[in-house]
């Protein structure tokens, strides 16, 4: 276990780091015109700059330089280095649009390399249907189709203030804690900079007003990667969680309940388009959170209800590994919440809203008292965030 002040001191320069810079990519994005500018899919209505990413990976790098991990670690070395290529084609993404067939590419790439140079993958089920090793014939592809779907699953959810920068805080601090009760002192520093490091962005693209920025797709490319990798780190042979399954925890429930709602809204809305004879990477207007958003509820009160939605379920899974339940049933857990979460409240909901239903009242009762914006306590943290 790592001591207090390994992992404390890099998250708060790695805040720091994101603080300082952050101003200055603002400034460079408004000077350059790098903008997102509103559509008919998007749902904010003036342009909004759209390298934050930028400012976050800037963080991180602070915080893993100040304990040296970068240079004591070649494969964190060799995990920024993919996250810098991340960042790089996701920006280039944000200004002029690559292709989704592009994007795919190069992340798979990206994937396979990381791969290559750490030599694992996710090649163990850790006892979920009695399974544990798995051949590399099944385990290459299962880790290239895992990783890249987390990759495109966090960058999907990027569509309201605070959401995506919110979820990654929350998935961030849960691995550094495990990770730290394992032992694992480079991926617990790496995930409490990568923590630290958001939280300025988040309290800017929530509160502010002058200074909000997006994280665009070079921010969310970049904590996609990150958090492949420590989903790799967690279901390999090699995992430094193994000690903790003999206690009944089950990896791989763990890992689908932290990231629960990300991937079964992703898959939800991916199989919809097929379904209807679209591309799955076809933009449109399907996502739980442009649900929330339609019932009235505001840009925080959606963050604030998704993050809920994903909070519970992850307790969900604890309680069922802290009440003796079996492997199997606390990964049937999870996959029935997660399905529930997803596909059942969003064909529920939006069904009320098309037939004008008998509960579509209270759900929007509900999004009405889950506004934040435009009332005293929220508009003197604004202009507190604004002077940052």
């Amino acid at each position: 276990m790592a001591d207090f002040f390994q992992i404390i001191i890099p998250a708060i320069l790695a805040f720091i780091g994101t603080l300082w810079v952050h101003p200055k990519i603002l400034k460079i994005a408004i000077m350059k015109d790098l903008v997102d500018n509103p559509d008919v899919r998007k749902l904010q209505r003036s342009p909004v700059p759209v390298i934050g990413g930028i400012a976050v990976f800037f963080g991180i790098v602070i915080g893993l330089c100040s304990s040296q991990i970068m240079f004591n670690s070649p494969s964190v070395f060799m995990l920024i280095s993919a996250m810098l290529v991340m960042l790089y084609v996701g920006t280039i993404d944000d200004i002029l649009d690559l292709t989704p067939t592009i994007r795919f590419v190069i992340e798979i790439l990206i994937v396979m390399w990381l791969m290559y140079i750490n030599r694992s993958s996710i090649n163990c089920f850790w006892g979920l249907w009695g399974v544990d090793i798995i051949s590399n014939w099944i385990s290459i592809p299962l880790t290239i189709f895992a990783t890249v779907g987390i990759i495109n699953a966090i960058n999907l959810i990027d569509g309201v203030n605070g959401l995506s920068s919110g979820y990654c805080f929350m998935a961030s601090s849960i691995f550094a804690i495990i990770f730290n009760a394992t032992g694992n002192t480079v991926m617990t520093i790496l995930a409490a900079s990568a923590a630290g490091a958001i939280v300025p962005f988040f309290l800017h693209n929530v509160f502010g007003y002058r200074t909000r920025m997006f994280i665009g797709d070079g921010g969310t490319l970049v904590f996609g990667t990150m958090m492949s990798m420590f989903v790799i780190s967690i279901l390999s042979s090699k995992s430094p969680c193994a000690p903790y399954v003999t206690d009944g925890i089950g990896l791989v429930p763990f890992v689908l309940a932290v990231f629960a709602i990300p991937v079964f809204d992703t898959i939800r809305v991916m199989t919809m388009r097929i379904i209807h004879g679209k591309s799955p990477f076809s933009p449109d207007k399907t996502h739980l959170h442009h649900l929330f958003i339609d019932l009235g509820f505001s840009h925080t009160g959606t963050t604030l209800s998704i993050l809920f939605l994903n909070a519970l379920i992850i307790v969900a899974w604890f309680i069922a590994y802290s009440s003796g339940a079996s492997i199997d049933l606390q990964f049937y857990i999870v996959f029935a919440m997660s399905f529930t979460a997803t596909f059942i409240l969003y064909k529920y909901a939006s069904d009320q809203i098309k037939k004008n239903g008998k509960c579509l009242a209270a759900l929007q009762k509900i999004g009405r008292i889950m506004h934040f914006e435009k009332k005293g306590i929220w508009l003197k943290v604004q202009r507190i965030v604004d002077k940052f």
